[in-house]
């Protein structure tokens, strides 16, 4: 699969937006879950179980369990539309406008009880969805839902150390890119509550479709 990683670049970046509004919708509002970085829900969930408050063990699971769901739908779209980058992330970006808006209109009714594990697994399988279809793009230093190795990348890879940071803008924009979509998140939880957080990304994504289907190019 070939792909104009450039070209794709403003996708990526609106994804990890994306990602980090969710993320902070998520682990502020329903127990310190996080529905995009599954590193830090495991160690959460392994905190839980030695006894620590505030973390729900079902929510916590739901969230992993709903997150393979979409990484394993997420694999099939790209072993079926993954000849073009753009074609598979518009086909994606659109499956997550469903599942996030679904979310946000439950999200309007409730989000306690069997209404918070309804907005958990819809928002966990629309991430899973993102992180395998991304992943199978390779676009160096962009996964969307973390930015672990970005940051790594960023250390040790400076001049200072003998490296040679190529991607170094790619890198602070993605880290940065990944903050303000935690901070907007959290802003728009705060002051408008759930569902207009959720409703928010998909206003995102609307725009991100937009540009993926632009940009796609039909399958050889």
């Amino acid at each position: 699969m070939k792909n104009d990683h450039y070209a794709l670049m403003p996708l990526l970046f609106g994804l990890t937006l994306v990602a980090g509004l969710i993320d902070a919708v998520s682990f502020l509002h329903f127990n310190h879950v996080f529905v995009a970085n599954m590193t830090g829900n495991v160690v959460l969930l392994g905190f839980a179980v030695a006894g620590a408050p505030g973390i729900s063990i079902p929510e916590s699971l739901t969230a992993l369990a709903s997150f393979m769901i979409g990484a394993g739908t997420g694999g099939w779209l790209s072993r079926q539309h993954g000849q073009s980058g753009a074609h598979v992330l518009s086909v994606a970006t659109v499956a997550k406008i469903f599942l996030m808006l679904a979310a946000a209109i439950v999200a309007a009714f409730g989000t306690g009880g069997a209404f918070a594990y309804v907005i958990l697994a819809l928002l966990a399988i629309s991430m899973g969805l993102q992180n395998a279809v991304v992943r199978s793009l390779a676009v160096p230093d962009i996964t969307t839902t973390v930015v672990t190795q970005t940051i790594t990348g960023i250390a040790a890879d400076l001049p200072l150390v003998g490296g040679n940071n190529t991607r170094i803008r790619r890198r602070i924009a993605t880290v940065v890119i990944m903050f303000a979509g935690a901070l907007m998140g959290a802003l728009l939880l705060f002051a408008y509550g759930v569902a207009v957080a959720i409703g928010a990304a998909v206003l995102v994504l609307v725009v991100l479709s937009g540009w993926a289907w632009r940009l796609r190019r039909p399958a050889v």
